[in-house]
């Protein structure tokens, strides 16, 4: 099999974030996100590049009613209610200005319509699967909804991304009595471990990895993508795209210049590279991190040429190695 280039991203606006404050601090992070996200969308279909888009099931949704609509009858009994989008929304209530924060049926269209673009699942409400007081049947109800509102738009759910990556190995199987295919899962390090525990350390490890000053090989052979009969297979990730940040211009390039080696190492080698972020991380520097993008992207091609690297979705990788 030649080398493969994957692309996912956790689609999520300010579900994934919504304990931050952003929404309120600076909700035009949100608004520039939307607007570059049909650039995005351009920019793979230009350089024919296959993505899974792991979207968050609330945003299929257009307003505070619909949503109270999808609402199920138990929820997730978190012990740190923090965590919940249920929450958190409901105490919200009283700004509508969120709606544009929370809502993007027409983005989830938009990227159903664009050629060779997977709408996959980052859960219906940015669940937390390794969460103290959440149980499996809670997350079997989550998913159960994400699936009807993709089922309502003709999209069959076969990739799922973990919110925060939280990846727990018992749910796997609830996963794949709903037809998913792949997730994605992470890198085989002690600072990327599934759990929902973040500490000084990991954050500064994987800081030092993004710039590459961790080293370690990134790409992996199709025997690090772990198949199980009934369950389905998980995808490790390679690399997340730290976004561009303009007081770290030196760092910028050097986080640049070490995806695009680490790339072209997995294209000599015949390897996989699953590079990773959220739509969002280009809010703050959204030209700057298109750019960067389109770095990344014209050289995905020239190793296209060179090598025949191929562009998967998280589901095209299960139909290659399972056949």
């Amino acid at each position: 099999m030649d080398s493969t280039f994957t692309i996912s991203l956790d689609f999520e606006l300010n579900w994934g974030v919504f304990e931050k404050n952003i929404a309120f601090d600076k909700p035009y992070y949100f608004h520039n996100t939307r607007k570059v996200i049909p650039k995005l969308l351009a920019l793979f279909e230009k350089y024919d590049v296959n993505v899974t888009w792991a979207s968050v099931g609330m945003l299929f949704l257009q307003n505070k009613e619909e949503w109270l609509s999808h609402q199920p009858k138990h929820l997730p009994e978190y012990t740190n209610q923090n965590v919940s989008s249920y929450a958190w929304y409901t105490s919200h209530f009283s700004k509508p200005e969120l709606e544009k924060l929370l809502f993007a049926p027409d983005l989830v269209k938009k990227i159903t319509e664009t050629k060779g673009q997977e709408l996959g699942t980052h859960t219906y409400s940015h669940y937390y699967c390794l969460e103290q007081g959440q149980t499996v049947d809670d997350f079997n109800t989550d998913l159960s909804i994400a699936k009807k509102l993709a089922a309502d738009i003709n999209i069959n759910l076969r990739s799922l991304v973990f919110p925060r990556n939280q990846l727990n190995h018992e749910y796997l199987k609830v996963c794949w009595d709903h037809g998913i295919t792949s997730v994605r899962s992470n890198p085989e390090v002690w600072y990327w471990k599934s759990d929902n525990k973040s500490t000084l350390a990991k954050k500064i490890f994987r800081t030092g990895d993004a710039y590459g000053i961790v080293p370690g090989e990134t790409f992996y052979g199709a025997d690090k993508i772990i198949k199980t009969p009934g369950l389905p297979i998980q995808i490790p990730a390679s690399r997340f795209l730290r976004p561009y940040n303009d007081k770290y211009k030196i760092l910028n390039k050097l986080r640049l210049s070490h995806i695009i080696n680490e790339m072209t190492k997995a294209a000599e080698k015949k390897k996989f590279y699953h590079l990773w972020w959220h739509p969002h991380n280009f809010g703050f520097f959204p030209e700057e991190s298109y750019a960067d993008l389109e770095v990344i992207l014209k050289h995905y091609a020239f190793l296209k040429n060179k090598f025949n690297m191929n562009s998967f979705t998280m589901s095209e990788i299960y139909d290659q190695i399972s056949n």
